[in-house]
């Protein structure tokens, strides 16, 4: 996990990793959130001559963002967890943000990325799975039971491979990172390679390897054109590792994403640009939001995970 001390403007004042602990359990990855936090507080109060005013955390799975909740995250075995309270009680009651990862990263670089300035925006990363934020006016779009933009959902592929979720033809089983890296691992038949290696092969010429990118290309221009259809934003930002293969990735998709548009306004496909800053990010930006709706900005800065 990544924790931060983040300023006013954005800016992160101090970064620092640390395991999640989850070979011990669902508890011990609380205390270890709980311990990092309060640990990187009494830091900044050190550093800068006061203590962070507010904190905010960003975390996988189904979460309550208005109760304060991490409902479920499988990789975890969270259930329930009321990780506001722990949290606003460990750090002796200052106002505690809790959102949802990729949500957060989403206002992050919606806010201060590659979305800067863009009334609505679309973020999608490309990794493990595929998830997605929906942006609206400086602020993401939880939904109605903090379901929002799961955008790696959408069948494209109907009858197509199963999926974790009780559907087939998920779009994260077709254009993920490790999708990819399946696909190329069986192509090649190097059961280590990944998609970073099936980008590279593209680059060369490897045939082989331009079947199985183009294939995630269209099942992913699907996706995407199903979701611009229905949210009509200005910017659609990809993110995740996928999306480090630069124009690899984005010129065939670009001309995918155009060749399926027809009565739809194109919104500008762009990189994005935090990297795996982003959460930390949007994780400050949360609690800053707390501090200072309606009121001048503080100084003090805040503990965000």
């Amino acid at each position: 996990m990544k924790a931060a001390l983040a300023g006013p403007e954005g800016e992160l004042l101090h970064q620092a990793r640390r395991a999640t602990g989850r070979d011990r359990g669902p508890e011990a990855v609380v205390a270890e959130i709980l311990d990092f936090a309060a640990e990187l507080r009494a830091l900044g109060a050190e550093r800068y001559g006061e203590s962070a005013a507010a904190a905010g955390v960003a975390v996988p799975g189904i979460v309550d963002d208005a109760e304060g909740i991490a409902v479920y995250a499988a990789n975890l075995g969270w259930r329930d967890v009321p990780l506001r309270a722990l949290l606003t009680e460990r750090l002796g009651g200052i106002p505690v943000a809790l959102g949802h990862d990729v949500r957060t990263g989403g206002l992050a670089e919606g806010r201060i990325g590659a979305g800067h300035g863009a009334d609505r925006f679309l973020f999608v990363p490309l990794g493990t799975g595929i998830a997605g934020a929906i942006g609206v006016d400086g602020r993401v779009e939880a939904g109605a039971h903090g379901f929002a933009g799961e955008i790696g959902h959408i069948v494209v592929r109907p009858g197509g491979l199963a999926c974790p979720c009780g559907q087939r033809g998920c779009l994260e089983r077709f254009a993920s990172a490790s999708a990819v890296s399946l696909a190329w691992a069986e192509a090649c038949g190097d059961p280590a390679a990944d998609a970073a290696d099936c980008a590279k092969a593209v680059e060369s010429g490897d045939v082989r390897a331009v079947a199985v990118w183009q294939a995630a290309v269209d099942a992913l221009a699907d996706g995407l054109v199903t979701a611009l259809t229905l949210l009509d934003p200005r910017v659609l930002i990809i993110g995740g590792g996928l999306a480090e293969a630069g124009e690899t990735l984005f010129t065939p998709l670009r001309d995918a994403v155009r060749r399926r548009v027809t009565f739809q306004k194109l919104p500008e496909i762009v990189p994005a640009a935090l990297g795996d800053t982003a959460g930390c990010l949007g994780a400050g930006l949360l609690a800053w939001d707390l501090l200072h709706a309606g009121s001048p900005t503080p100084t003090h800065p805040e503990v965000t995970t």
